[in-house]
């Protein structure tokens, strides 16, 4: 991880990642797209459900049944929409953090967007009919989604970002 944290060559990328996260509003849509109101970082739960969405739909497909092949393609589209809030919230966070952990993040950002867009190549493959293709952009959007879910987990528990604000701290003991 500290290759990636101390890699200049990903300040291109932070730059790109930053002009996205920049048209975001500031203010008290950002405190809430943090989280600050309800005491904890809304993006590491609001990943939960494109995930689940595509795990389950990926879980459907392996087993093959034709019966099951509309429900899988339901939670394709369903883990596609529940990106949004996640991203959302993703890059809200990553306006806060340092330069070493903002390559980290902008990485992460990088390759949610290219899992969002191979997931979305599937659910076109199989509206089109094209099952097999479909299935196959699936896993290799989940491959994607799995890497950067590792980079995810490190910003979140191994630097705690998201969570360092003064409004998630512990009550101090009596």
């Amino acid at each position: 991880m500290r290759r990636l944290e101390s890699a200049p060559g990903l300040d291109g990328l932070v730059a790109a990642v930053g002009r996205v996260a920049r048209a975001l509003p500031e203010g008290a849509v950002d405190s809430w797209l943090r989280g600050i109101p309800v005491g904890h970082a809304l993006h590491p739960f609001l990943t939960d459900l494109p995930i689940g969405f595509w795990a389950s739909s990926l879980a459907l497909d392996l087993r093959g049944r034709a019966s099951e092949e509309s429900a899988a393609d339901a939670l394709v589209a369903l883990g596609l929409l529940s990106a949004a809030p996640a991203a959302v919230t993703g890059l809200a966070e990553w306006r806060r953090l340092d330069r070493p952990d903002s390559r980290t993040g902008a990485l992460h950002a990088s390759l949610n967007g290219v899992a969002v867009g191979l997931f979305g190549a599937s659910l076109a493959a199989r509206r089109a009919g094209s099952r097999s293709a479909g299935v196959g952009l699936s896993l290799a959007a989940a491959a994607v989604t799995a890497a950067s879910g590792y980079l995810g987990g490190h910003l979140a528990i191994g630097k705690k970002a998201g969570s360092r604000h003064p409004g998630f701290a512990e009550p101090a003991a009596p």
